[in-house]
């Protein structure tokens, strides 16, 4: 099943988001008798925040790396604006960042040093490497560390210069896997911070995977779910709460029962009527939509 769920307001009227910058079709991976990705097939945007959301083991992971070309589909198609992906394409390998789950810097060079090593692997030199490294560092807001060791860094700070480091060969787009796992609650808010100003002001493309429900919520323009290596629905976060109702009753019996309303008068009403059982209303979140579609919590996988 891959349903799509559209909200009022449409994605594809948006100026910033009005072409398919990668389309996916029939896309599997299997490791020996085993699924990951089972058959999916979707498009990313230019100019969008695009979530895979899901839990761990989910085919979030496998899915970025047949995309950045880590490796290859055991069958289907990922094309970038209309041109089959060859990871061994130049033209197309500049078109992407990577930015990684667990951070790779060379702890002992110091920030400038680790964007220098970048920045030579991809091929710059002289003044428009020099000038990357100070757009960068100033971008991040790192200049004032750019000779400390990046191993001294903290971990927001790390993840930070990781993300930079992927964009100083200024890619169309830019993957990013569980991007603020291990950081504390603070520096999660301020990396999502980030990434918007990455969006808005690089216009760059962002595709992120993540179990953090809010994180999806908040950020994106649009969500994917994915459970088991397959697609179960996608939409903008609005919309996907609208489909079920956007105000949900925990009814606490036995075990918790969960009833979806369209506004919150009718929730109150049916508040009403049930007497002295233990009951509270709330707005709904992608979590309930999750649970509401698979029957199960994200959060009961990780």
């Amino acid at each position: 099943m891959n349903m799509r769920i559209s909200d009022e307001v449409d994605l594809e009227s948006d100026v910033r988001i009005n072409k398919s910058l990668i389309d996916v079709k029939s896309l599997t991976r299997r490791f020996d008798k085993s699924i990951a990705v089972d058959d999916v097939n979707f498009s990313i945007r230019q100019g969008e925040i695009c979530a895979f959301l899901g839990p761990n083991g989910a085919g979030k992971t496998t899915i970025i790396k047949m995309l950045t070309g880590l490796i290859s589909p055991t069958s289907g198609q990922i094309s970038y604006q209309g041109k089959n992906y060859d990871p061994g394409q130049i033209s197309l390998k500049k078109m992407i960042g990577v930015v990684p789950q667990h951070n790779n810097l060379d702890k002992e060079l110091s920030l400038a040093e680790n964007l220098y090593v970048h920045g030579l692997l991809y091929k710059m030199r002289g003044k428009q490497l020099n000038q990357a490294i100070v757009d960068s560092l100033e971008f991040a807001g790192l200049t004032e560390h750019k000779d400390r060791p990046a191993g001294k860094l903290s971990g927001g700070m790390k993840r930070k210069l990781v993300i930079v480091r992927a964009l100083m060969h200024n890619p169309k787009i830019l993957f990013l896997d569980e991007p603020t796992v291990g950081l504390d609650p603070l520096a999660r808010r301020k990396m999502l911070s980030f990434l918007t100003k990455i969006n808005r002001e690089r216009e760059c493309t962002i595709f992120l995977t993540t179990h953090y429900i809010e994180e999806a919520e908040k950020l994106s323009d649009r969500v994917i779910f994915i459970d088991q290596g397959k697609i179960i629905v996608e939409g903008t976060s609005q919309g996907l709460k609208k489909h079920i109702g956007r105000f949900v009753l925990d009814i606490e019996k036995e075990e918790l029962e969960q009833e979806f309303f369209a506004d919150r008068e009718r929730a109150q009403a049916r508040l009403m009527k049930l007497g002295n059982i233990p009951v509270s209303i709330r707005e709904t979140t992608l979590e309930d939509v999750f649970v509401h579609i698979t029957g199960t919590r994200l959060n009961s996988y990780v």
